[in-house]
């Protein structure tokens, strides 16, 4: 894993949950659709980057199956990271009072966005290594 690719995936995290709080505020009839974000957030976006190494694996088996495998290691992340953050008292995401959810941190409903996200971050991620013209995949 490079430090541009978790550079890349940490900005466009960022840029994910801005855009996904933005749209969100719609619901909430806030037509200013302002987006929000943490810092702490982008080392988290930032793990998306073994996605990399983990497609020259993944890439001979179905979209499906690769979403799902994304999407159960998101679920690991946001599960572990989020109750490292909470333990001391900074974590930027509080489902609890959220359907669906484990311990606060995570939400079961929002496996089909992970499972989404995963593939759009491969994507990404299959488009700047040809860009780059690296040899990884």
């Amino acid at each position: 894993m490079s430090t541009m690719t978790f550079i890349i995936c940490g900005i466009t995290g960022l840029l994910f949950e801005i855009m996904w709080t933005g749209l969100g505020s719609l619901l909430s009839n806030r037509l200013n659709m302002k987006g929000t974000t943490s810092v702490i957030m982008f080392p988290i976006y930032g793990l998306a980057a073994i996605i990399k190494p983990m497609y020259k694996i993944l890439k001979r088996f179905p979209f499906y199956i690769r979403g799902i495998i994304y999407a159960a290691g998101i679920f690991f992340v946001e599960f572990a990271s989020g109750l490292f953050l909470k333990k001391y008292k900074c974590c930027p995401w509080d489902y609890s009072k959220c359907p669906l959810n484990i311990k606060g941190v995570i939400r079961i409903d929002y496996a089909p966005v992970w499972f989404l996200i995963g593939l759009l971050f491969e994507r990404i991620l299959v488009f700047y290594t040809r860009l780059t013209g690296s040899k990884t995949f």
